[in-house]
C-alpha cells in the first residue's frame, strides 16, 4: 500500500524532493535532515508559516557532501542538462511516482520508491513520517504535520540545524500547534 496517498501533493513533492536529494548525495537511506532540506526548498504548507524561514541554501552544505552534481562537473557533464533529457522519458519528480511503503516482513522498515531506486529511511525519518501520520487534524497529511514530525524528536540532526540556524524552535511549535487546532 502507497502510504504517500495521504499525503497533499505539496508534501508527496517534498518526500519525492527529499528522496531525489539523498541519491544525488550518494545516499543508501533517507535521513531526518534531507527532509528539512526539501521541506525549506518546497514550501509545502497549507498555511503561512512565517516561524520557519529557514534558507535552503543556508543547511544544504550542512546536509550534502559534494554530490554526483559536482563531481560530474569536474569532468564536464552537467547532470541537470542529463536529468532534463531523462525527465522527458522518465519524471524522476513527479510524486504520483514516488510510492512509500512499510515491508510486510519488517514492519519496522519504511522505503520510499520512485524512478531513480529504492531508499530506506532511517528510524529517525521513519519516526517523522509516524509523528506526521499520526497527528489527526486533517484527512491528509501536510508539510505542516511532517514538520511536526522533524520537531517531535529534539534530539535530530533537523532540529539541531534549525536551532544553530537560528530559527526559533518554541514559536515554530506554537505556530505548527495553533494551526492544527485551527483547522
Amino acid at each position: 500500500m502507497n502510504m504517500l496517498r495521504r499525503y497533499t501533493p505539496a508534501a508527496r513533492h517534498a518526500m519525492a524532493r527529499a528522496a531525489l536529494l539523498s541519491l544525488d548525495a550518494g545516499r543508501r537511506t533517507l535521513d531526518e535532515d534531507v527532509i528539512l532540506l526539501a521541506l525549506a526548498e518546497t514550501r509545502p504548507f497549507e498555511h503561512p508559516l512565517d516561524a520557519f524561514s529557514l534558507s535552503p541554501d543556508a543547511i544544504r552544505p550542512e546536509i550534502l557532501s559534494p554530490t554526483d552534481h559536482d563531481l560530474l562537473a569536474t569532468l564536464g557533464i552537467d547532470l541537470t542538462r542529463v536529468r532534463h533529457r531523462m525527465s522527458t522519458v522518465i519524471p524522476l519528480d513527479d510524486p504520483t511516482r514516488w510510492h512509500l511503503h512499510r515491508s510486510p516482513t519488517r514492519p519496522l522498515r519504511l522505503t520510499l520508491s520512485g524512478p531513480p531506486g529504492d531508499l530506506p529511511l532511517t528510524p529517525r525519518a521513519r519516526k517523522v513520517i509516524e509523528v506526521a501520520a499520526n497527528h489527526h487534524h486533517t484527512p491528509q497529511i501536510t508539510g505542516e504535520d511532517l514538520l511536526r514530525g522533524l520537531l517531535a524528536d529534539g534530539s535530530n540532526h533537523a532540529v539541531t540545524l534549525l536551532h544553530h540556524h537560528g530559527i526559533p524552535l518554541r514559536p515554530l511549535a506554537t505556530a505548527l500547534n495553533f494551526l492544527s487546532k485551527a483547522a
